[in-house]
């Protein structure tokens, strides 16, 4: 296998794979036949955000032992934590993969994709370029702080849940429940679906 990206020189997201991400992959490769079931939040504030979401996807989908199954909806989302037009709004999605990577390994590549994308983290609630972040994985509940699965904070937050539950309908957040149900306790208060944008799959 190989452990870079075949897209073009000029595509930001040509990074080299870790070396410790091969390793876990390779190692994966006899349960390929059983992949497990990940949710991806996606959002970006800086820059063309609409491009970086789909840099985004197809850096995940060139991923080894990721796929990508299905692309949510983007929904445009003014930011939290922060005073009304401080920042400029967010636009958001969720991807749906497949893959025989570890929740650890998915992490690592989740950051490698952010730094492709010169994401700087500077402080908790500034602008970014991009966030890729795990909001479950198979059934997992875990309060490892270096990654809490399912994502602590996504049952609050209509911006992960509106977006998931268009693109899975039936969909449970481990722990949580059913998303529909989720959705309906929070406020959709500056979270808008962008139907003039589309995020595509890879091909």
């Amino acid at each position: 296998m190989t452990a870079s990206f075949t897209q073009g020189p000029t595509d930001p997201t040509v990074q080299p794979v870790p070396a410790s991400v091969v390793e876990r992959v390779d190692a994966a490769d006899t349960t390929l036949h059983n992949p497990q079931r990940a949710v991806i939040s996606l959002g970006s504030n800086l820059g063309n955000r609409l491009e970086t979401l789909q840099g985004a996807v197809d850096a995940l989908e060139d991923t080894p032992g990721v796929r990508v199954k299905a692309v949510s909806p983007v929904y445009e989302t003014e930011p939290w934590g922060v005073e009304p037009g401080s920042q400029p709004s967010y636009f958001n999605a969720v991807v749906l993969l497949k893959t025989t990577l570890p929740p650890s390994s998915l992490l690592e590549r989740a950051h490698a994709v952010e730094e492709a994308f010169h994401r700087v983290r500077e402080e908790r609630w500034g602008a970014r370029t991009l966030d890729v972040d795990i909001v479950a994985y198979a059934d997992v509940v875990s309060d490892d702080p270096v990654l809490t699965l399912p994502h602590p904070r996504a049952h609050e937050r209509a911006f992960v849940l509106a977006p998931w539950h268009d693109v899975e309908p039936g969909a449970r957040l481990p722990g949580r429940g059913p998303v529909a149900d989720l959705l309906g306790t929070v406020t959709r208060d500056g979270v808008a679906p962008r139907a003039d944008l589309e995020l595509r799959l890879p091909e």
